[in-house]
C-alpha cells in the first residue's frame, strides 16, 4: 500500500494522524510525507529559521518514514491561498511521478486554517480518483466528523509522542501535551470500544 501524508507545515502529520503513520507503517506500507512550508515567519527567536524541516527529518524515523520519502516545499507560511495553482501543480507532478497511490492523508475539511484547507481542496484535485481521509486537529476545529477510525496501541501511541517531542521549536504550543495526545486517543479508542484510536473524516474510499 502506497500512502502520502499531506502537512501543511511540519509536524501536522504527526499531531494528526502519527500513530496511524506508525501503524502503517509497522504493516508494510510505504510512506510519503509532503510538508509545503518550513513556516519561517513563525519560528521562535533563537531557532534556525529551517528548523521545523530538519525536526520533521528527526521525527519521522519514530515512525517509520524513509528520509528519501520526505518531500518539501517553500511556501510562506499563512499564505497559501495566494499559491493555490502552484500548490495543486506540484501535487499533481508528484502523482505523476508516483503513480500509484492508494491512500491520501490530509487535513479534514472543517479545518479552519487558510493553509490546512488550500491542503484539503487541492489535495482532494490532485488526488480525487484515490482513497481520501481527513485527519483531526482539534484546535482548527470547530465540528469534526469522526466516521474512520485506526485501533492502536501503546507502542504506537508512545512512537507519536516520540515524533512529537522532536519539535522543540514547538514547546510553546499548549496542545504539545503528552497527556492531551493520549487523553484524546483515549476518546477516540472509547468511541470504538478499543483503548486507543485516531478518528478521522471518511471522504473517500476506494477498495
Amino acid at each position: 500500500m502506497n500512502i502520502l501524508i499531506l502537512a501543511p507545515h511540519p509536524d501536522d502529520g504527526e499531531f494528526g494522524c502519527g500513530a496511524s503513520i506508525k501503524k502503517w507503517s509497522d504493516d508494510g506500507a510505504t510512506i510519503h510525507y509532503l510538508a509545503f512550508s518550513p513556516c519561517r515567519k513563525s519560528i521562535p527567536n533563537g531557532f534556525d529559521k529551517d528548523i521545523l524541516f530538519t525536526e520533521l527529518k528527526n521525527a519521522c524515523v519514530h515512525l517509520g518514514i524513509q528520509s528519501e520519502n520526505i518531500h518539501t516545499f517553500d511556501y510562506p507560511v499563512r499564505e497559501f491561498p495566494k499559491y493555490r495553482q502552484e500548490i495543486l501543480e506540484d501535487l499533481i507532478a508528484f502523482r505523476k511521478k508516483f503513480e500509484k497511490v492508494d491512500l491520501v492523508v490530509l487535513p479534514n475539511s472543517t479545518d479552519v486554517h487558510q493553509d490546512h484547507q488550500v491542503i484539503h481542496q487541492e489535495g482532494i484535485r490532485a488526488f480525487k480518483h484515490s482513497s481520501i481521509l481527513g485527519y483531526e486537529l482539534v484546535w482548527n476545529n470547530l465540528s469534526f466528523t469522526s466516521n474512520y477510525h485506526t485501533k492502536l496501541n501503546s507502542e504506537q501511541l508512545d512512537a507519536k509522542w516520540s515524533a512529537i517531542s522532536e519539535y522543540k521549536s514547538q514547546g510553546f504550543r499548549n496542545y504539545k501535551s503528552k497527556s492531551f495526545i493520549e487523553g484524546l486517543a483515549r476518546v477516540r479508542g472509547t468511541q470504538i470500544g478499543s483503548e486507543f484510536a485516531e478518528a478521522f473524516e471518511l471522504i473517500r474510499w476506494v477498495n
